[in-house]
């Protein structure tokens, strides 16, 4: 976390361990109906500058880079050669910079990575976490709040706007849900701005938001774990079955247009009041034998349990017979998601 960022914050009234915001504060986290603010440093960046980045990240991602603007984002995924995810990210594009925001301990494995297949592009891969300052807004309420100080806000999902300093990107959300980047200083005076109408939440609030909303975001525990169609990526955007090669494309390609996809991911509740790791197992009840899935994150519930994101067998996901960790573990009941998997079949 940015060091001048982090003393603003905690002169806000965070309380932070580690780089690490544990509350605001607050007694309880807010309710997730709330107009929310939500630091972001928890999340990374890797900057792609160079008269190639845009032809470099469209032959490692999974998506089409051609479509990424500055009035467009987009969800892709780094691949490895087996078609295992190695990250997922959101891309957006500012001034004359790609961006790949993404889990903060992944940022610099990735980079690493993306390195190696540089060769002779003139491309300049950089860590950019400390570059621009970041956070979030969420809330019914919330345009209301952000439209005087910002003059405009983008209308649908993935559309961007660039206001002054600031880049403002809409994602998926019950409400509406914004991510804004910018300067340090601009981005003080806007959360200053904001405090009188928002909820400061932390981020294990933001994540809980996007389990609601049906987003995964892969992180070091379930790193190579999963294809982009197990997570429902392509179903939020995240993959372009038409862009040509990158790594891992015939195996994604072929599990679309040829195979039988057996593995989803779903949201689930536990009846457990103890917070499982991602890559946590999954088994059916009262049965020996292998995992039926796993966790790809989970979170606190805003009421009671834990609320997750799982990748589980399909034909495991519909028997309700589902526990963590062992065969006689907590209850995992599946819960709806915001969108339908039938429209991958």
């Amino acid at each position: 976390m940015n060091p001048e960022w982090q003393k603003f914050l905690k002169d806000t009234g965070a309380l932070i361990t580690a780089d690490k915001i544990e509350s605001y504060g607050n007694t309880s986290p807010p309710a997730l109906d709330e107009n929310l603010i939500s630091d972001m440093s928890h999340f990374g960046l890797i900057s792609a500058r160079g008269e190639d980045a845009q032809t470099f990240l469209h032959n490692q991602f999974s998506n089409d880079l051609s479509q990424v603007s500055e009035t467009r984002s987009q969800l892709s995924a780094y691949c490895n050669p087996k078609g295992r995810m190695l990250a997922n990210f959101r891309v957006f594009k500012r001034n004359d910079a790609y961006y790949l925001r993404m889990p903060e301990a992944l940022v610099e494995t990735i980079l690493k990575r993306l390195r190696m297949f540089v060769l002779m592009s003139k491309v300049s891969l950089e860590n950019a976490s400390d570059e621009l300052v970041r956070f979030g807004c969420s809330g019914p309420d919330i345009e209301k709040a952000l439209e005087p100080l910002l003059g405009t806000l983008p209308q649908t999902i993935d559309e961007c706007i660039q206001c002054d300093d600031i880049s403002v990107l809409r994602i998926p959300g019950a409400h509406p849900r914004f991510e804004l980047y910018g300067g340090l200083g601009t981005m003080k005076k806007l959360w200053s701005a904001l405090d009188k109408y928002v909820v400061p939440a932390t981020a294990s609030t933001w994540s809980l938001l996007d389990i609601r909303a049906g987003i995964p975001n892969i992180l070091p525990q379930t790193s190579e774990a999963f294809v982009p169609q197990m997570t429902n990526l392509e179903l939020v955007g995240g993959v372009s079955f038409k862009k040509g090669c990158y790594p891992g494309q015939e195996v994604v390609a072929r599990m679309h247009y040829l195979g039988k996809l057996k593995r989803r991911m779903y949201r689930v509740h536990i009846d457990s009041d103890t917070t499982p790791e991602p890559g946590s197992e999954l088994f059916k009840a009262n049965t020996e034998g292998e995992p039926v899935g796993k966790l790809v994150d989970a979170q606190a519930s805003a009421t009671d349990g834990t609320e997750a994101l799982a990748v589980l067998q399909i034909k495991s996901a519909e028997r309700d017979d589902l526990r963590l960790g062992a065969a006689d573990g907590a209850v995992v009941k599946v819960l709806d998601l915001p969108y339908s998997l039938e429209a991958a079949s």
